[in-house]
């Protein structure tokens, strides 16, 4: 065995280990919100002026080169990327060299997220991949991009793939795995999480139930609370205090979060905002280190472009689909099938239609806002859903300036095991 493929050996054992440990859950999830903060600050399309620019292309983190992203043409002026993009985004637990630092030591990649927006633009779909998701892992290029660096393995949980081989390997890994090409990808720190949540002044949640969970020390009351800071920390690493306890209950309270993170960035309060701007901005380019492919403000800038008019009504939240560990119950593994219809629609850029529920740690915000559909007219007349008048046959008339192409796109009807939720819909954590 050579050097190499010792070191990477003992690395994935350590990991493995590391795995079956009773980690405390120290601030790993909480990684969710500095995640979508990359997001967000896509989807608000954010602009900034020349001062803003070169302070922070100066705060720039060191990159990372992705395998295959070699070949990728430089991002030059800041405009649209044509054609689709997908970004893969990881968290790493390190607490090198972070504020909040418990003593835990290792590397792992806890949190894991798949941007994918269409061709066109109009649709966006973030995919969260569960941390204990049992596959295999290919061979993986080395710090330098060196081929077959790390050895390919059979099966390991997706969090060891950080540890083995760096943010390129978590991203080749999630590539095979959804047969999508990233040529995008970043590495957000403890302390994003802290900085993204406070440049925005808070984010508002909805609590139908009490939460009292001890291991993270947060109490909240049901009712509608905004969450910034250590108590947005607290809330998003929260896995005892919430839904059934378990990690698949924790992705969808944090996608309940990110929602609502979405909405709070798209609203004219924070977008009408030049320090919220800046500051969320900031906070990104001072701790994420993005792929060398994406390291310039200039390429931060053509995302934003890429993705600024994406309706929030056409950005969801899903979660891979899985199934129980045939022979490790505190496991997942992939469910195949269900994710092979979640990513040819993705890859068609058709609206997604999820029909399988938010998950068990969410439900239905009962004072969401009502769209109300109009009031039939006093004198008797039928109204289409569309507005159009209906004729004494039931019939709409056709407006003769009307294109006459009529082909029209039907939603994509996801599996009932792809949990998740729309951007625009409003729910509610619950409590235990």
């Amino acid at each position: 065995m050579s050097a190499s493929q010792k070191q990477a050996s003992d690395s994935v054992r350590s990991s493995v280990r590391h795995g079956r440990l009773k980690k405390s859950s120290g601030w790993r999830t909480a990684l969710k919100v500095g995640l979508a903060g990359i997001v967000v600050v896509a989807v608000s399309g954010v602009s900034i002026g020349a001062y803003a620019f070169w302070d922070l292309s100066s705060r720039m983190q060191p990159s990372v080169q992705l395998a295959g992203a070699e070949d990728l043409p430089e991002i030059s002026t800041i405009g649209p990327i044509d054609g689709p993009l997908t970004i893969f985004l990881a968290g790493t637990d390190s607490r090198a060299g972070q504020s909040l630092d418990d003593g835990e030591e290792g590397e792992l990649n806890d949190v894991n997220m798949l941007l994918t927006v269409s061709a066109d633009h109009k649709t966006a779909t973030v995919t969260s991949f569960p941390r204990d998701l049992m596959l295999p892992i290919p061979s993986c290029p080395g710090p330098n991009g060196e081929e077959n660096y790390y050895p390919a393995m059979s099966e390991q949980p997706l969090n060891s793939t950080l540890q083995s081989g760096g943010l390129a390997c978590a991203a080749l890994t999630i590539q095979e795995l959804t047969g999508i090409p990233i040529n995008y990808a970043g590495l957000i720190s403890f302390d994003g999480v802290i900085a993204m949540t406070n440049a925005i002044g808070g984010v508002p949640v909805c609590v139908s139930n009490d939460i009292n969970d001890t291991m993270v020390g947060l109490t909240l009351p049901a009712g509608e609370h905004t969450l910034a800071g250590l108590e947005a920390l607290q809330f998003l690493r929260s896995r005892y205090g919430v839904g059934d306890g378990g990690d698949l209950g924790r992705i969808s309270n944090q996608q309940a979060f990110l929602s609502s993170l979405v909405r709070t960035i798209k609203s004219s309060e924070t977008l009408g905002d030049a320090s919220k701007v800046y500051g969320l901005a900031k906070a990104t380019a001072e701790n994420v280190s993005l792929s060398s492919s994406l390291n310039s403000i200039t390429s931060l800038l053509s995302v934003a472009a890429t993705v600024k008019d994406i309706d929030v009504d056409a950005i969801n939240f899903v979660q891979y689909p899985v199934v129980t560990h045939p022979y490790n119950p505190n496991k997942v593994a992939p469910d195949y099938a269900s994710a092979a219809v979640l990513f040819d629609l993705i890859q068609q850029g058709l609206p997604l239609t999820l029909t399988g529920g938010t998950g068990p740690a969410t439900d239905v915000d009962p004072n969401a806002p009502v769209t109300e559909t109009p009031a039939a007219p006093a004198d008797g007349t039928v109204v289409a859903e569309d507005g159009s008048v209906v004729a004494e046959d039931g019939t709409v008339p056709v407006d003769p300036a009307a294109p006459t192409d009529t082909a029209t796109t039907a939603p994509g009807e996801l599996p009932t095991n792809v949990k998740g939720q729309n951007a625009s819909q409003y729910t509610c954590t619950a409590g235990r």
